[in-house]
């Protein structure tokens, strides 16, 4: 146990829930800490990183119907069966619903985006650590209504013991191995769409090195086999 109370152990699929709070238009609009395109497109990356490893996802809204907006779209096309936790307050960790359905998922370590990072970020996440969770706050997958805002909550979260990490760190940590195959190839059709640079480099290495190039060796028994053989659709089945 670390000092701050956390186990220090890494983020893995069977440890972790990922929660999205409040990534809709009206929430969007406001934000100016980062480019709105990139918020979603990291957003994205970080809700299919959670869809491929199986791990629990709440979705929740605010105001959805009367103010806010929709979930992104883009969003709820990862999770088409799941109804977003719409509610009235601010404070995700003050409605029952959101409460419940976080200790439903029986996991100790919470990963939470949020739009705004000062307010429906850092609400819940105190609240959340008051209770004994471990938290780690998607600082790229939020964001504030200026920049200041954003860096000041985000100064606040880490004295207050959040763990910051971005979207492709947790796709990235929920990995770890290359030579586990079974979602090497959807967690590089992700980095492709959504890395930026990264992204550009896998290309690269696979157009100069050749279909099969695989940071798993050569030497892992499926490694010829498995090419273009996960897919997003196919990895929760």
């Amino acid at each position: 146990m670390n000092k701050d109370g956390t186990s220090g152990s890494l983020l893995t699929p069977q440890n972790s829930a990922v929660i999205l709070i409040d990534h809709q238009p009206q929430m969007a609009f406001g934000v100016a800490s980062i480019d709105r395109q990139t918020l979603i497109n990291n957003v994205v990356g970080l809700a299919k990183a959670a869809k491929i490893f199986n791990v629990p996802t709440i979705l929740t809204t605010v105001a959805a119907k009367t103010f806010s907006g929709e979930l992104f779209p883009e969003i709820q096309e990862i999770f088409p069966g799941q109804q977003p936790i719409d509610r009235t307050s601010m404070n995700s960790w003050d409605d029952a619903k959101f409460k419940a359905a976080v200790k439903k998922t029986g996991r100790q370590k919470l990963v939470i985006a949020a739009l705004w990072t000062e307010v429906c970020l850092t609400m819940p996440a105190i609240e959340a650590l008051n209770e004994g969770f471990e938290v780690f706050m998607v600082t790229d997958a939020s964001g504030g209504t200026t920049k200041e805002a954003h860096d000041m909550a985000i100064q606040r979260l880490i004295q207050a013991g959040v763990a910051p990490v971005t979207w492709l760190q947790v796709l990235l940590e929920f990995q770890r191995d290359w030579a586990r195959q079974e979602t090497y190839n959807v967690v590089m059709d992700v980095a492709k769409a959504h890395a930026g640079a990264y992204g550009i480099g896998i290309r690269y290495a696979k157009s100069i090195l050749g279909a099969h190039s695989n940071e798993g060796g050569a030497a892992h028994p499926e490694s010829d086999l498995l090419e273009g053989k996960t897919s997003l659709q196919t990895a929760n089945h």
